[in-house]
């Protein structure tokens, strides 16, 4: 990695320009200051062509502009962290300012300023705040650690305009106008500490938060562009799935971690990055829910418990698991939990359909597995006691499913009376994953149990007359995994 180094002052003699990190510079000829300046082919794209979810984004600030008219809405989409030292994180902005303009650059900030409007118009104007091009004037785009020429061109605001339909200004001159502005205010917090700050005095905890859960809930139902590039999230791990499937020997011979990086290089490759960190759980590693280390052995004979999700490059993330054998066959132990799991899977899919509660596909899962635990000896019943008082969760753990969209765990502040104890719609997509962990250590259960863990995730979109499984590309039955396995092998 190059090393930048820091700027010097203004070649021109004013203020000097923006320096990404400390240090000291060699000091810059007035020749090559002024060599810098010229020599450059006008680079500008002209005849842009909207993106596609424009008219979508359009549409959800319209209904954001519905619920709170007469006050002014700012939405940024969060600046760069740092990682160690003068390295930083890749970038991913804000979910809600994603949402709402379908750009993703940093630093960027949705402003939605009231207007005196009739009713059934439009009760804002849109503004979306952005950093313009790298100024070679006075040599900012080769000086600055953040210049084009250190970290790439970015659009002008001319082009961000076309692309995004709306006007675009300079966001650098945000801050001081935020700071004058006067009327009610609310913006969503936690990504750009600046923007906050020339907020201070103008919003509250209290308001900000409607602000969000009403983002978040506007999320709970997806349109059909939504839809589409989930189905594209999920197509794309199918295929990660299947590269995997095929390098098994070569995890064995190494780690979870060969498993982690086969898969990433699919997310790469056809998408954005992975939507969260893979779980390449192998072995007993499977009986930890979150388990990202990924840096366990790979053995034969064992269980890989693989959780992952490809995002697009509109950031939509697909979410599913398999329990696969790793040596291409389940023993009988593995194939009885595994199809446990199944039954649960099953009964919990088909309890997603509109109008059915939320908390329908997880009842229905959840009985299925006590049941199996009540006929295997590992819980007293009967299944009612066991429900009742919630014992099959020593082995079950966690929720059924979630929202999927944007956010892996999507819609995470909404209320509860919309979506935990809300009613299904179709658009919505939701994960159903049902599971059975029985840990290495537990000795309520028999020997034979322990280390053995189960989960299969898929990935349902709620239609008008049941639902549709956007990852059906993917074997779920034992026999049917089997098969593919053997296939992909050759």
């Amino acid at each position: 990695m190059t090393e930048q180094q820091p700027a010097p002052e203004n070649p021109e003699g004013d203020e000097p320009i923006k320096q990404r990190k400390n240090g000291l510079y060699p000091a810059v000829s007035d020749e090559l200051a002024e060599n810098m300046k010229s020599g450059w082919a006008d680079t500008e794209l002209r005849d842009l062509r909207p993106i596609a979810q424009a008219p979508d984004t359009a549409r959800r600030r319209a209904g954001l502009s519905a619920r709170f008219p007469g006050e002014r809405l700012v939405i940024p989409a969060g600046n760069l962290k740092t990682r160690s030292n003068d390295t930083e994180y890749s970038f991913r902005a804000s979910t809600e300012y994603v949402y709402l303009t379908g750009d993703q650059t940093q630093d960027g900030v949705l402003v939605l300023e009231p207007t005196n409007a009739p009713e059934g118009q439009s009760a804002h104007e849109a503004t979306l705040y952005l950093l313009p091009r790298s100024d070679r004037e006075n040599g900012e785009f080769w000086l600055d650690g953040m210049g084009e020429l250190w970290v790439g061109r970015r659009h002008s605001l001319s082009e961000a305009e076309q692309l995004y339909g709306m006007p675009c200004k300079d966001v650098r001159e945000l801050a001081d106008a935020l700071r004058e502005a006067t009327g009610p205010v609310r913006g969503v917090r936690g990504h750009d500490a600046g923007i906050e700050a020339a907020l201070t005095d103008k919003v509250t905890a209290e308001r900000d938060e409607e602000l969000r859960v009403f983002i978040s809930e506007q999320r709970l139902v997806k349109d059909a562009f939504e839809i589409a590039e989930l189905q594209k999230a999920v197509d794309s791990t199918v295929r990660g799935f299947e590269d995997v499937v095929k390098v098994l020997d070569k995890a064995e011979a190494t780690s979870e971690r060969y498993i982690e990086g086969t898969f990433f290089l699919r997310a790469r490759v056809e998408g954005n990055d992975i939507g969260y960190g893979s779980i390449c759980a192998a072995g007993p590693h499977a009986t930890t829910l979150h388990w990202v280390r990924n840096d366990g052995p790979v053995r034969s004979g064992e269980l890989l418990l693989l959780d992952a999700g490809v995002e697009t490059h509109t950031l939509y993330t697909a979410d599913v698991t398999r329990t696969l054998p790793i040596n291409g066959t389940y023993t009988d132990l593995q194939r009885k939990i595994y199809d446990a799991v199944y039954e649960a899977q099953e009964a919990g899919i088909a309890a997603v359909k509109p109008g059915a509660k939320y908390r329908d596909f997880h009842d229905a899962a959840q009985r299925v597995l006590a049941e199996r635990l009540v006929e295997w000896g590992l819980v007293e019943g009967p299944v009612e006691r066991v429900l009742e008082l919630g014992l099959q969760r020593r082995w079950t753990l966690h929720g059924t499913g979630h929202m999927l969209g944007l956010d892996v765990h999507d819609c995470a502040v909404a209320r509860t009376e919309t979506y935990v104890d809300g009613v299904l719609e179709p658009g919505m997509v939701l994960t159903v994953e049902p599971g059975l962990y029985f840990q290495a250590d537990d000795v309520s259960v028999p020997e034979e149990y322990r280390g053995i863990g189960v989960r299969i995730e898929d990935d349902i979109l709620v239609t008008e007359d049941g639902n549709r499984n956007l990852s059906d590309g993917l074997p779920r039955t034992s026999a049917d995994v089997e098969a593919w396995m053997a296939n992909l092998k050759g």
